[in-house]
């Protein structure tokens, strides 16, 4: 139920300073008392607060107001004012010199105070000290409550608020009305839409450099985050802002022109030409790549040289095992034991873990010292528990370090990682950001093999990392095309190539790990997802519902992740008496459900054990990290979750907004992880996400077992539609020019740039 209320704050029961999370208690004007919560600046008992929000009832602290928009003004009467000065807002003042004050100037107290500071002297036990200090103090805080309120007149939520208070302070006002595009450079969450609507409002033109700049960066940014690419054609780019804010912008090429120039010069962006077209990237990303490029080839030219009886050590290694190894397998070990970089791509079944155990066995035995890495949780524990040796996630590996929202690691190229191989599993999940800041961490000399899947769906993040040095065709790689024998009642491995080869699977249902579900209505669809995840597979299985993953193609909808993780939740997760649970928008997050983070969050204090089992203190959760929760503490506002490589992270209210019931994940999501069964619903949409690759990448997910739940038709649409979303990346091409560059200078010879080539600022 919507409510309004207003009334003095009568008391503070907790508050989490660091993102301004409350609970208080309200005593309203008309004579009631309403405990709300919410994010609030900096409070005071006896300040007057007018609220809206919607009012429920929580089965353990009772009847709430969840605050959406509020307003304060200052107290008047003696209890109110003396209650304000006195709670602890304002150093040095308690009740006693609270009450003086009041006494010397009875409710003109707060026009004294903002006026004629000074005259506060005269009161007993207030030295000019001191009378300076209650004027600053009461000044900053109507000055925090000032901005707060400007900026919830725009429609910004109360917690968006305060982000953008803590970063321009007292002068968030000048600065949002001097240029309010300015908010995306600087505010994670804020959006060209938001800022055009201030801009809008006040009073910048519909046709001006501000606006033009401002589509122009934001469309940059959002198809690197969105659509991975990491530069647009000039053409395109022009093409998308226009319609972005409205404004026909071939009719206006001068200010395009004049922007595009300022922007260079900043430098914000980077102009190039791609065959013949006009390109335009954000500078971050064009030295990524070029930094990445140079990197690999210097790292492929350094390869210290290994002196060991290849074939032996490898003829020993399969004796031990009781596997022989594939031409094409054997070729794969070979190289990585010889090149200074070497790439390792096939699908499932093709034996990319043997291949890793192998080469980190013949290393190690020649006193090499190794690290094995994947780029989530869930990868490097398979990795590990697949191969007998440590592995960590890459973030892990170079500990990393959180400098507000920025990445940063202990290891980089000033402190460079003590090792001399390093092995990257899943590589098809690494964007850029993060395959720079691994690379960085690697000295001269380090070996690198790169192991992943060139069919699976690319990053999440900005770049194409995997089929860029593939396609380049400038670094060794080693293609694994024989498919290991599998029984014959099994298809997981056997259907994921024919999905592949655009080819249909086998869905005879004779199998003990392939099956299909036909049905055509959405409904029955997510009806039957429903009743396999709880009830059908336990029971044939016996597996627990836990390790049962729904990866669909899709968010909304009937059979949507969304609507599908309601259900799931209700069926496995209900809500209990005693049980605490936070509501958030449309999701209802409760102890024990299973959840996923959906984008980096630098600052997010978790606690973890350590390599000696010892418990220690980190930050930061990333894109994709699933977890348990394990507690939720109404009282001061917390939320714990368990997360698979065993971090505890400690969420507030304001952190739940990035996080999302995983009962059902998308299967771009799915990248990286293993699951011992997964059921897939099919649902009808858009060719572009519809199609082989988002089918093959979801089958390849599966451990143990596959269910596919919808009709054959859009089976077939998907197994035929061969479609590839082209990413625009400049690696290959880098790549390539850095080649010929090493060639032209070095031939063949083992020396490389300077690592002044590897910077990026």
């Amino acid at each position: 139920m919507e409510l309004k209320a207003k009334g003095t704050v009568a008391s503070i029961v907790y508050r989490n300073e660091e993102n301004g999370y409350t609970v208080l208690g309200l005593d309203c004007t008309d004579g009631g008392h309403l405990t709300c919560v919410g994010t609030f600046p900096t409070l005071s008992i006896g300040a007057i607060l007018t609220v809206e929000g919607k009012l429920s009832v929580h089965n353990k602290y009772g009847e709430q107001l969840a605050v959406t928009s509020y307003k304060i003004t200052d107290p008047t009467g003696k209890d109110g004012i003396i209650k304000y000065l006195s709670s602890g807002l304002i150093k040095g003042v308690g009740e006693v010199t609270a009450k003086n004050i009041y006494d010397k100037f009875g409710d003109d107290t707060f026009a004294v105070i903002e006026n004629n500071p000074m005259l506060l002297a005269k009161v007993k036990g207030i030295s000019t000290k001191k009378a300076m200090d209650i004027a600053n103090a009461v000044a900053e805080l109507k000055v925090m409550q000032e901005q707060l309120m400007f900026l919830q007149s725009y429609g910004i939520t109360t917690n968006l608020s305060l982000k953008i208070y803590n970063i321009y302070k007292e002068q968030t006002k000048a600065v949002v009305l001097a240029n309010p595009y300015k908010l995306i450079d600087d505010i994670d969450g804020v959006g060209f839409v938001t800022a055009d609507k201030i801009a809008q409002s006040v009073g910048i033109e519909p046709i001006s450099e501000f606006r033009v700049r401002a589509s122009m960066v934001y469309l940059l940014k959002e198809s690197a985050d969105k659509a991975g690419n990491t530069y647009l054609v000039f053409d395109e780019l022009v093409e998308n802002c226009s319609q972005l804010i409205d404004v026909d912008l071939t009719q206006h090429g001068q200010l395009v022109e004049d922007t595009l120039t300022k922007l260079v010069l900043e430098p914000a962006v980077k102009v190039f030409e791609v065959e013949g077209k006009r390109c335009v990237s954000l500078v971050k990303y064009f030295k990524l790549e070029r930094a990445i490029a140079s990197k690999l080839i210097a790292l492929n030219a350094d390869a210290k040289r290994i002196m060991m009886d290849a074939d032996s050590l490898i003829a020993q290694f399969e004796k031990v095992n009781n596997f022989t190894f594939h031409p094409s397998q054997l070729g794969a070990v070979k190289s990585a034991l010889v090149n200074g970089v070497t790439v390792i791509t096939g699908g499932p079944g093709t034996g990319k873990t043997t291949i890793i155990k192998c080469i980190a066995q013949i290393l190690t035995n020649h006193g090499l010292k190794l690290e094995l890495c994947a780029p989530t949780g869930r990868a490097a524990k398979r990795l590990a528990q697949s191969t007998g040796y440590d592995a960590k996630t890459i973030h892990r590996m170079l500990c990393f370090e959180p400098q507000g929202d920025k990445m940063s690691f202990k290891f980089n190229r000033y402190n460079p990682l003590p090792c001399d191989v390093v092995i990257v599993d899943e590589l098809s999940m690494v964007d850029v950001s993060v395959m720079y800041a691994l690379l960085s961490a690697l000295e001269k000399g380090t070996r690198i093999v790169l192991v992943g899947d060139k069919d699976q769906l690319p990053s999440v993040g900005a770049g194409n990392v995997l089929a860029d040095v593939i396609h380049s065709g400038v670094i060794e790689i080693r293609y694994l095309t024989h498919i290991y024998r599998q029984s014959q009642d099994s298809l997981i491995v056997s259907n994921a190539h024919l999905i592949n080869k655009c080819q249909m699977p086998e869905i005879n249902n004779k199998s003990k790990d392939f099956f299909f579900s036909s049905m055509s209505d959405f409904q029955q669809v997510a009806d039957t997802v429903v009743q396999m995840v709880t009830t059908r597979l336990p029971n044939f299985t016996g597996l627990p519902a836990s390790e049962i993953q729904v990866l669909g193609a899709l968010k909304s909808g009937v059979a949507g992740v969304e609507n599908l993780n309601k259900l799931l939740q209700e069926q496995l997760n209900p809500r209990v008496y005693g049980k605490n649970e936070y509501v958030v928008g449309k999701n209802i997050f409760r102890v024990g459900d299973k959840v996923m983070q959906t984008v980096n969050n630098y600052d997010l204090p978790y606690v973890a054990k350590n390599d000696k089992g010892e418990l220690e203190d980190g930050q930061g959760v990333f894109n994709g990290d699933i977890g348990v929760i394990t507690s939720i503490s109404r009282a001061d506002g917390n939320m714990f979750v368990l997360f698979d490589d065993n971090r505890l992270a400690t969420y507030t209210e304001h952190d739940l907004d990035n996080l999302q019931l995983a009962y059902a994940i998308t299967i771009h999501k799915s990248q990286g992880s293993e699951f011992p069964v997964v059921v897939v619903p099919l649902v009808n949409g858009p060719p572009t996400i519809i199609n082989k690759n988002l089918l093959y990448t979801a089958i390849t997910r599966a451990k143990k077992m596959v269910v596919l739940v919808g009709s054959k038709k859009i089976l077939a649409l998907m197994v035929h539609n061969n479609y590839i979303a082209a990413r625009t990346t400049n690696l290959c091409r880098f790549l390539q020019e850095e080649n010929a560059v090493h060639l032209r200078y070095f031939g063949s010879k083992k020396q490389t740039p300077t690592d002044d080539d590897f910077i990026i600022d």
